[in-house]
């Protein structure tokens, strides 16, 4: 076991998914996962693993931010020999390409945290999927009838911020959210040289204002876990 997931070796599967709220991990396992064990506890961060359609996978909660995800991500891979991870997040969006309930494949996350900053000394790093789970992603998403967005997302580490019109600038550059996770899980998987791709359900949109309820976002966002299942 490490500081912040209490599993013993062989415990959790080379694929994970990686909701940032435990809660939704807790929903995937016990709505997907056959021959479903929870292995974490601890923090109230639920870590499960679980078969679907025969194929081993587990899902682990992340927190919220860049730096809550760094922590299990490098766990996982580190101590634990996870090859594979899938963010099933949701965002806003800062598009009106896109709209609430909408699936967006992240192919890159532009970022404002300083995490890259201290990494490379100043200099930008451009974090990117894996493109074959990107591919696979978008082919399972298209045989499935779920229409899917792919582009750039911004990763933020701040939730709430004083300017209500910083987006603006994302926006004109093509950028379709924003959220809090995926620019550090792409460096890591870079890194660490594993597979790793963002699939992410628009839970609000700072364009029209429109938001869903923090129980629709745990449980009612089905589509990117189904997608993240079938490429697992």
């Amino acid at each position: 076991m490490t500081v912040h997931i209490g599993a013993k070796k062989g415990d959790i599967a080379e694929t994970v998914l990686l909701p940032g709220d435990p809660l939704r991990a807790k929903y995937i396992a016990e709505n997907y996962f056959d021959d479903v064990e929870c292995y974490n506890e601890v923090r109230g961060m639920y870590g499960y693993t679980g078969y679907y359609k025969g194929k081993r996978v587990s899902a682990q909660g992340s927190g919220m931010g860049m730096p809550s995800l760094s922590i299990y991500v490098n766990e996982l891979v580190q101590e634990y020999g996870v090859k594979k991870i899938m963010r099933v997040g949701s965002c806003g969006a800062i598009s009106e390409r896109v709209n609430v309930r909408d699936v967006i494949l992240a192919i890159g996350a532009c970022s404002n945290s300083k995490m890259n900053d201290i990494r490379f000394d100043g200099q930008s790093y451009s974090p990117t999927a894996t493109y074959e789970l990107l591919q696979a992603a978008y082919q399972t998403a298209e045989a499935n009838g779920v229409d899917v967005e792919v582009g750039n997302i911004y990763s933020s580490d701040m939730f709430y911020q004083d300017d209500r019109n910083w987006y603006e600038v994302w926006k004109e550059y093509g950028v379709l959210a924003v959220e809090m996770e995926t620019a550090e899980l792409y460096t890591l998987a870079a890194r660490h040289n594993i597979e790793a791709l963002s699939i992410l359900t628009v839970s609000d949109s700072l364009v029209t204002g429109e938001e869903t309820t923090s129980e629709e976002r745990e449980k009612t966002f089905t589509d990117m876990m189904e997608i993240a299942l079938e490429i697992a």
